[in-house]
């Protein structure tokens, strides 16, 4: 049986170093079972705030807690959280097998789960080289393994896709969702906005070290939403008949260019099937959601009301 996942509760939050804030009165939770991106431009306070929750960081006020603890109050911190804030944290003559050894030996778990944690990753036939022969991407592997190594219910991860090539972001993709399906909780600070997109359920973002928006995916983008790209070259007559199928209620079409429309309101399969009662000829027809990019550089730009002044 999997362990498992705490939730994760900022409230709050506020870190001063000196007379800059990084953090300002920051809250949200994270939840066990989902995939949770925080993301945030850089100086945002992402990584102040993580290291508030890994007890990296005293907060000058307000709590950053694991199942309601403060992190340093958590008995056995490995078999709770495990955490990669950054993949450069390594031995470079020490081997990746020998390096997780250190880690198993200072968290008293059996030497032989060094190994395990490195076929998880896709370390095994590197297990004997040193780190100081590492790529990018396999040091991003290795500092997973060792996030892994207590068989942890919280998974906070700083980064984690930097340096894999596509293979390897394919992979961590499914492997957090795995993760996240076994109960566990998973926290992903980012910056690659379209991996985001297809791996996380939730979405936190900050601003200046201030919350601007947090919801599900599904809420933030407006997936639910109906939006359909439609491309013809018989638009003019198109557009006619979904404004007669339209009357008065709650359908928007908009002229995009001389061959494509925008049309809200209906159903993708309700404009194919008008089409084709009008012998309306379609190139395209495809549901459009907004886009997470989009989105992060609209709550993010300054002068927006959500983010700190």
């Amino acid at each position: 049986m999997s362990p498992r996942g705490e939730v994760l509760t900022v409230t709050s939050l506020t870190k001063r170093f000196g007379k800059v804030s990084a953090v300002l009165d920051l809250s949200f939770a994270v939840q066990p079972g989902r995939v949770t991106g925080f993301l945030g431009p850089n100086g945002s306070g992402k990584t102040t705030t993580l290291r508030c929750l890994l007890g990296l960081v005293q907060p000058t006020s307000g709590t950053a807690q694991v199942g309601g603890h403060d992190y340093r109050e958590l008995p056995h911190p490995a078999a709770v959280v495990g955490a990669t804030l950054e993949a450069s944290g390594f031995h470079p003559g020490r081997t990746a097998r020998g390096h997780l050894r250190v880690i198993t030996d200072a968290a008293a778990l059996p030497q032989a789960r060094a190994d395990e944690v490195l076929e998880l990753v896709g370390l095994t036939e590197a297990a004997g080289r040193k780190v100081g022969g590492f790529s990018l991407g396999m040091r991003q592997r290795l500092a997973l393994a060792a996030a892994l190594v207590g068989d942890p219910g919280v998974l906070i991860l700083d980064e984690p896709a930097n340096g894999l090539d596509p293979e390897g972001i394919a992979w961590l993709r499914s492997f957090l969702r795995a993760r996240a399906e076994e109960g566990r909780t998973v926290l992903v600070s980012s910056h690659v906005l379209s991996e985001v997109q297809q791996t996380v359920d939730d979405v936190i973002i900050i601003s200046k070290g201030r919350l601007v928006q947090a919801g599900s995916l599904e809420e933030l983008t407006g997936a639910g939403l109906t939006q359909v790209r439609v491309r013809t070259p018989q638009l003019e007559v198109l557009r006619a008949a979904l404004l007669a199928e339209a009357g008065s209620g709650g359908v928007h079409v908009e002229v995009v260019s001389p061959v494509e429309l925008m049309v809200s309101g209906l159903e993708a399969a309700e404009i194919g099937h008008l089409a084709l009662r009008q012998q309306v000829e379609l190139h395209e027809l495809t549901p459009v959601g907004t886009d997470l990019e989009a989105l992060f550089l609209e709550l993010t730009a300054d002068g927006n009301p959500g983010g700190a002044a």
